[in-house]
């Protein structure tokens, strides 16, 4: 791993957009590493598109500002990349991945990303249908991005989602959450 990754995570506000940022900050935090997980705003309503940022290093982080330069970029809804520019300041060898039906191939083309960067995607939101019931694809991406990453293992960010969603959900949501996880994690592909 390089010495700090840095993610940029592209969503829309009722997505659990900031919750998936915040979980992978809590699983990188209890294996070890040094991390910042924090949102950006626009208006704060259901729908209105916002960025959330990881920062995860194996050394203290003394930067506090919002990820310019992201290694990963984590696109939570694809409508998002014909309302702003998504690649905005990826590195050359920058990954990303995308909620979406459409293969990756096709979605390099949509990002216009270099031919040094890789392109992953994942139907996120019909794993969150089909396991949570609802459209809420934060679970099956964040499975995504810990594959691609390798930031953590599975097991492990398996046990911080149960943790992080313990306080706050039923045992029938908490497990429709871990299977989106493994799911998005296993079902990820790239072009």
């Amino acid at each position: 791993m390089p010495d700090m990754i840095e993610i940029r995570w592209h969503g829309r506000g009722g997505q659990g957009t900031v919750t998936a940022a915040k979980v992978l900050a809590d699983a990188c935090l209890s294996g070890g590493r040094y991390v910042q997980a924090f949102p950006e705003y626009g208006p704060e309503r259901a729908g209105a598109p916002l960025r959330a940022y990881n920062r995860i290093s194996d050394h203290e982080l003394r930067l506090y500002c919002p990820v310019v330069n992201p290694r990963i970029v984590s696109i939570v809804d694809a409508t998002i990349i014909d309302a702003m520019d998504v690649t905005e300041g990826a590195i050359d060898d920058a990954i990303f991945v995308v909620n979406t039906t459409k293969d990756p191939a096709e979605m390099r083309k949509a990002l216009k990303a270099k031919s040094t960067q890789k392109v992953f995607t994942v139907d996120a939101t019909d794993i969150a249908i089909t396991e949570i019931g609802r459209p809420l694809p934060n679970s099956p991406m964040l499975g995504a991005v810990v594959k691609v990453s390798d930031l953590v293992s599975l097991p492990h960010l398996i046990e911080e989602v149960r943790k992080s969603f313990g306080k706050k959900f039923a045992e029938k949501i908490i497990n429709g959450n871990l299977k989106a996880v493994e799911r998005g994690y296993k079902e990820v592909r790239e072009g």
